[in-house]
């Protein structure tokens, strides 16, 4: 297990639309390596019941509560109910680095597509939203099945981090590096977000071709 880096001691992170797959996956994983997590739900006794069934240091509370506790708040919540949850949230989120992980896709009978969205992006539809706060896109593109498994044991997989503050970045590609065979690799402003959320379309196609569950390797960094 890693070490929790120095940028990170003394925090927890709280993971928004936890009890969902890519949100207990990521809270199920950072508990793993140390990271206290509070998980955040629509209802609070279902994230604490969620919560109980994770190893590690994990509790649950509903979404604003879990926004309030979490020195750095991931956002994995369904794309439909992104901005109303985000406006609700506001206050609880003002000062803090919110990590944006949605990805506006739509489906059809020919699979997975990418949705327009008036700010270019989940990410910047966040930004637009949480003025007060640093929000950082990262972990598009990473496999929910694999993050949920107990029995994988490291993945196989990059995490593009997007953001327009390094402090905030470099923090999140640390935040990155506490599960096992990530890495996070900056990936450009938070203008850049819009292709790294739906290249998750593509991914999705590749899995369902090969019944797999791939992920994103950068090459030579």
């Amino acid at each position: 297990m890693p070490s929790v880096p120095e940028s990170l001691a003394g925090m927890t992170v709280a993971v928004l639309g936890g009890t969902g797959p890519q949100g207990r996956g990521l809270a199920r994983r950072l508990a793993t390596a140390g990271v206290p997590v509070v998980i955040g739900s629509r209802s609070a006794d279902r994230a604490a019941h969620t919560a109980a069934d994770l190893p590690g240091e994990v509790s649950g509370a509903d979404n604003a509560g879990a926004a309030a506790a979490g020195d750095v708040v991931v956002v994995a919540v369904r794309w439909d109910g992104h901005g109303d949850l985000l406006t609700s949230l506001k206050a609880e989120l003002a000062g803090k680095v919110v990590v944006d992980c949605v990805n506006p896709l739509g489906f059809d009978k020919y699979g997975a597509y990418a949705l327009q969205v008036e700010e270019g992006s989940a990410a910047q539809q966040a930004q637009s939203i949480l003025s007060d706060s640093t929000v950082v896109g990262a972990f598009h593109n990473v496999s929910a099945v694999l993050l949920e498994d107990p029995e994988v044991e490291s993945l196989d997989t990059d995490v593009l981090v997007l953001g327009d503050v390094r402090e905030a970045t470099d923090l999140v590609r640390d935040l990155c590096g506490m599960i096992p065979g990530v890495r996070g690799i900056y990936g450009g402003r938070l203008r850049n977000a819009h292709q790294v959320e739906a290249l998750t379309a593509n991914l999705i196609s590749v899995n369902r071709r090969y019944q797999a569950h791939a992920g994103v390797r950068i090459t030579d960094v």
